[in-house]
């Protein structure tokens, strides 16, 4: 019992955090549209809403949503496999229904979201997506433009394959005003707060990537779902670190990191995450 009512604590402050920001910064509510609904995941056997954002165990995030909604096909979330988790037909989301059903759901439903120190999750979304051989899709899709744009006398490989994307280069495609001119950010580096909506949506559990494991027992037990379902432990050892995020911004100049801080500040302090020590803005 002491520890649910601790954990009702912190997350009660962490939605008291959510609110008082909220209020400071954004003047005028507007009005969800359906676009805004695609990252919600739907559990309507246990009354669950879930916003993914990737990089933010949102893989096993998902396989847990499958076990949820399969009416037992799946038992185990690790026997999912990776790329099945992210097949859109696989889960519902709030997009996909009527707009009495949504308001519903967003009134009564438990909503949860996962959030990431902002810099570590950006960090591990460039190496995943950038230094990986595998993704080529990646690699031709942003790789190439960012090559073209932001390196000087790019060889005709890397404008061809788009495989060798250096991080300074990713930080000046992120701030080149274009890129958002032309198109919505990736998922994988969008804020949390363009992706998630926190101050429409009112989510009542705030969980962290810092405490993954005790906030999705948390929420697991919240909405009743089986004992037998639980939340996978990762043991990955190559997962983006504090120190290895550190690293990435050595060779990132004072100027172009209080501009990328600015560019993600909302989500800094809208999940109350301090400013990194490694940075030179001060």
């Amino acid at each position: 019992q002491f520890e649910q009512s601790s954990l009702q604590a912190i997350h009660q402050q962490r939605r008291e955090m959510l609110s008082n920001v909220c209020s400071r910064y954004t003047r005028k509510r507007r009005l969800l549209q359906p676009d805004d609904l695609r990252h919600l995941v739907v559990d309507d056997t246990h009354g669950l809403l879930y916003c993914y954002v990737p990089k933010v165990a949102c893989t096993n995030w998902k396989r847990v949503m499958m076990v949820l909604t399969g009416q037992g096909k799946y038992r185990d979330p690790l026997a999912i496999p990776a790329h099945e988790a992210h097949v859109p037909s696989n889960l519902r989301t709030l997009s996909e229904y009527s707009i009495p059903e949504i308001n519903y759901r967003l009134r009564s439903y438990l909503k949860f979201v996962f959030v990431r120190e902002p810099f570590e999750r950006l960090v591990s979304a460039y190496r995943n997506k950038f230094t990986l051989s595998y993704n080529t899709a990646f690699h031709k899709r942003y790789g190439t433009k960012i090559i073209r744009r932001h390196r000087q006398h790019p060889s005709d490989r890397a404008l061809e394959r788009g495989d060798d994307v250096r991080f300074e280069e990713f930080v000046y495609y992120l701030l080149d005003p274009r890129t958002q001119q032309e198109e919505p950010f990736n998922e994988h580096w969008e804020r949390v707060h363009s992706l998630c909506h926190p101050c429409i949506i009112h989510y009542d559990v705030v969980g962290k990537y810092e405490t993954l494991a005790e906030d999705a027992d948390y929420i697991l037990q919240l909405v009743g779902a089986d004992a037998s379902v639980k939340f996978p432990v990762s043991s990955k050892t190559t997962r983006t670190t504090d120190d290895m995020t550190a690293q990435f911004f050595q060779d990132i100049s004072p100027f172009y990191q209080r501009r990328l801080f600015n560019l993600y500040k909302m989500d800094y302090l809208l999940f109350n995450y301090s400013i990194p020590s490694y940075l030179r803005i001060r």
